[in-house]
């Protein structure tokens, strides 16, 4: 992550968030799913440097969760 670029600390503030939020909720739903899916929210940023991937990546992950959701039984 790159401290030097308040966008990028933000960016990975707010994704962060979500994460935190995502992995409550498939805790408290007892959804694997939602907890994978919010863990890796929480831990990807602190790898990524560019804001414009670290969007993609979070996009991704939450468009991959609700496909995973909607398409398999269970």
């Amino acid at each position: 992550m790159d401290f030097g670029n308040p966008w990028a600390l933000f960016s990975g503030l707010i994704i962060g968030l979500l994460g935190v939020g995502l992995f409550g909720y498939g805790k408290k739903q007892l959804s694997p799913r939602a907890m994978l899916t919010g863990a890796v929210l929480c831990v990807y940023p602190y790898f990524v440097v560019s804001v414009a991937l670290l969007w993609l990546i979070a996009a991704a992950c939450l468009g991959g969760l609700y496909l995973w959701c909607r398409l398999s039984p269970g």
